[in-house]
């Protein structure tokens, strides 16, 4: 069982969530091989629930994006900090990022790490 969770979510331009799906397919295998129990993104479908505050509006979406939510498990926290260490220093996440067309800005990217509260 995870006891420590990252999680993110951002936009992506509608018309590049192709390109998107190839690079998280490949930065989800790399993550795994660098210690993470699982890695799970998902394009947003149901945003907004009145009385709430949405995704769309905090990370300022347009209508031709779509929004992704992910989640990476990690056993611990140091077990985390270890696999970003790992994943941040491996060439193949250098590559991958320069040579995208997916539209990903990682500036626009809400990102937290949660411990386990039951």
């Amino acid at each position: 069982m995870a006891h420590y969770v990252d999680g993110f979510v951002f936009p992506v331009p509608r018309a590049r969530l192709s390109e998107y799906r190839g690079l998280a397919q490949a930065a989800a295998d790399i993550w795994k091989e660098h210690g993470a129990l699982d890695y799970r993104e998902y394009v947003g479908d149901d945003l907004e629930r009145e009385g709430t505050r949405s995704f769309i509006e905090l990370v300022d979406a347009t209508e031709d994006e779509v929004l992704v939510f992910g989640w990476v498990a990690f056993e611990s926290r140091e077990a985390r900090d270890l696999a970003n260490e790992k994943v941040a220093a491996d060439p193949r996440m250098t590559a991958l990022v320069e040579s995208s067309c997916s539209g990903f800005e990682a500036k626009r990217m809400l990102y937290g790490g949660f411990g386990a509260l039951f």
